[in-house]
């Protein structure tokens, strides 16, 4: 009867073959008719387990009221049941082999009871009347890679709160989130886990929940409207998820039918002691099937627009975290998990075919290759790829005190490098402003005006780099605290001007980014940067071109030293002259306001160029340059003009030291005249 069943139902075949990616549709809780009645089928997967039993508000938590039975011979079962409303509670009672009576919560539950309760809520999340269709009819032919891709990284429960303390909820956090993040100029927001969980300090890393946006802020519509008003307005929404482990709570996956049944079995591969959670199996088809149910689940069922994968390295490496003895080589007497490889690929390509336009972004922080390449050549198929080697690099060279960068200077420069061996994204993330890290303004040495401009030069530098962006919240108005969790934003720091005006120059330089396409069209090839000059340690200066498919350009230099040059020269492509687009020098911005404005083209050859380029540098900053097309001041006549400024300016210094001595001769006579009288 079970092999019958077993050929009969579909779902579950693919289930236990590790290839079914809509595992959510057939296992959980869905309403069902069964005859004339109507109820719920419930299932679940628990191979080890001598009984299961369903138990809920709808039986009184009777264990045997209402009994399951298995429907194959690897380990599902299934019971119907009638009586159950929405919202109502629920658990599986699963017997292990041992007789143990263990009370679980539904891995493939929709939603889930808010901390401290640990039950399944039944509910049917079909039915939502969804307002965006005209954000998927411009993603569809929509090239990612060659737009614009800047990104707000959010964590709900503490980005603002209700003056009582409580997080806002998702309705609220709609409201207001949006159009702050929309103002700034930001085309992305990505959620720290939304996925439940049951620990606030774990900040959603640690996961109960694989299909349950977590009910501490509402209810699944409720997140559905959030993300609906988010692409009403323009602004994909981003997930982290997290494929790579598991926490040890009694209700969850752990041990979930008394054996290793979601992790490993093997003691060297079954847990992150220093995490205390246990590691998916990636060799078994049904975490295969669970897992990229889960990524498939959000981008169909809440249209997400991409999923952030978690700790990607942790997965990769049998020895990540381990000492030597900790851990057996693989089959090929490597320190990779092949099975965690050919699960990561699995699922890139079962996302991207269904899902083209899905953002598939690796946390890797490993020097592992081809992360954004296609499975077919040995990559492991996600289209995007965190640069933590530039984000290492750059975090450690601005903290840096300014005196020792010359000898750093690598580290401003190593990322051009690699930095078109992936697609990559650079990060400024939570865990760059926490546990003692400091905050991004705090990161920046020297004192207070210091501070603000270090961090200016810094993040005009991250926006003209190549490669898409990404902020933690808070960092935009130059955050001093670290983030915690437990608090909202300090947004009383609006009420100084320092703070105010960086928010200024954050919602300046990004919206400068979005609408200057050499500054994002082309991250693939040297085609979209070229060095003017790299190798001006001694000053901590670099100088870049930004170049679009149309040839279209911007000039970017970036002075890391808190000492202005007066005359700074680079060379520059031909043009009439160089404009002064932005400056994080600006008042605007809270710097001192040194300004160039329009900057001739002279017949000075440097930099590889036939012409350059003068022009004042201020301390700590940078500056963006644009080309003016025209005809070109011959060096005759440059040197003419440079000859009667000086000369100009040598009058103006005469007629001031003039002035200046009579001014002083008639105080002399007045004083003179006084002690007369």
């Amino acid at each position: 009867m079970v092999k019958a069943a077993k050929k009969l139902n579909l779902p579950l075949y693919l289930f236990h073959q590790g290839t079914n990616y809509k595992a959510y549709e057939f296992l959980g809780a869905h309403p069902h008719k069964k005859g004339r009645a109507q109820g719920v089928m419930f299932r679940t997967w628990a191979p080890a387990a001598s009984a299961v039993s369903v138990v809920g508000d709808f039986n009184e938590w009777e264990p045997t009221a209402t009994p399951m039975k298995p429907i194959s011979e690897d380990g599902v079962w299934e019971a119907f049941a009638t009586g159950i409303k929405p919202f109502d509670n629920y658990k599986f009672c699963i017997t292990t082999a041992k007789g143990e009576q263990l009370f679980k919560s539904d891995p493939y539950a929709f939603h889930a009871e808010t901390r401290p309760g640990t039950a399944s809520k039944y509910i049917d999340i079909n039915g939502y009347s969804w307002g965006d269709n005209e954000w998927f009819e411009k993603k569809q032919g929509f090239n990612i890679y060659h737009s614009p891709v800047n990104i707000y990284e959010v964590h709900l429960g503490s980005w603002r709160r209700y003056e009582d303390g409580n997080s806002f909820d998702y309705n609220k956090m709609a409201s207001e989130l949006i159009p702050y993040v929309k103002d700034l100029g930001y085309t992305h927001i990505e959620i720290m886990p939304i996925t439940e969980h049951p620990y606030d300090g774990s900040w959603g890393y640690q996961v109960t929940g694989y299909f349950a946006p977590t009910s501490r802020f509402g209810k699944p519509a409720d997140f559905m409207s959030f993300v609906d008003q988010c692409h009403q307005a323009g602004i994909g929404v981003i997930m982290d998820w997290v494929p790579g482990h598991f926490p040890k709570d009694e209700n969850g996956l752990y041990e979930f039918d008394g054996s290793s049944c979601y992790e490993y079995a093997d003691p060297q591969k079954k847990e992150h002691d220093q995490w205390g959670t246990r590691i998916f199996d990636y060799g078994k088809n049904e975490v295969n099937s669970f897992l990229v149910s889960s990524a498939m689940f959000w981008i169909e069922k809440y249209h997400i627009d991409g999923i952030r994968v978690d700790a990607v390295a942790s997965m990769l490496y049998l020895d990540y975290g381990r000492e030597q003895w900790q851990w057996t080589p693989n089959i090929n007497g490597g320190k990779e998990n092949l099975e965690a490889v050919a699960f990561l690929q699995k699922l890139n390509s079962a996302v991207l075919t269904e899902h083209p336009s899905a953002l598939m972004i690796a946390e890797e922080s490993t020097s592992w290759p081809l992360v954004t390449k296609p499975p077919m050549v040995g990559g492991l198929g996600f289209n995007f790829k965190w640069n933590m080697g530039w984000m290492n690099d750059m975090l450690t060279y601005t903290s840096l005190d300014p005196i020792y960068r010359a000898y750093n200077h690598d580290k401003l420069t190593f990322s051009m490098f690699y930095a078109f061996s992936e697609n990559f994204i650079l990060p400024i993330s939570h865990d760059e402003v926490v546990h003692g890290k400091c905050s991004l303004i705090n990161k920046m040495p020297g004192e207070y005006e210091e501070k603000f401009a270090g961090m200016r030069v810094f993040l005009a530098y991250m926006m003209a780099h190549p490669g898409k962006k990404l902020l933690f919240m808070g960092q935009e108005f130059a955050q001093f605290n670290e983030w915690d969790y437990q608090t909202e934003l300090d947004w009383s720091l609006f009420d100084f001007e320092k703070h105010e005006k960086m928010h200024d120059f954050v919602r300046a330089v990004n919206h400068f980014y979005l609408e200057n396409a050499c500054m994002w069209q082309i991250e693939d090839s040297w085609d979209g940067f070229k060095w003017i000059s790299h190798d001006d340690h001694a000053q901590n200066i670099v100088s870049f071109r930004r170049i679009d498919e149309q040839g279209n350009e911007v000039v970017v230099l970036c002075n890391f030293c808190p000492v202005g040059r007066e005359a700074y020269r680079i060379g520059v492509p031909d043009a009439a002259a160089y404009t002064e687009v932005l400056s994080t020098d600006d008042t605007a911005f809270g710097g001192t306001g040194i300004s160039n404005g329009k900057v001739l083209v002279e017949d000075i050859e440097m930099h590889g160029f036939n012409q350059s380029i003068e022009f004042q540098v201020p301390p700590l900053s940078c500056l963006y340059f644009k080309p003016i097309a025209g005809k070109r001041m011959h060096k005759k006549a440059v040197e003419e003009k440079r000859a009667a400024g000086a000369a100009q300016k040598k009058e103006e210094k005469k007629k001031s030291s003039k002035k200046k001595r009579d001014e002083k001769s008639g105080l002399a006579v007045d004083e003179k005249t006084s002690e007369s009288r």
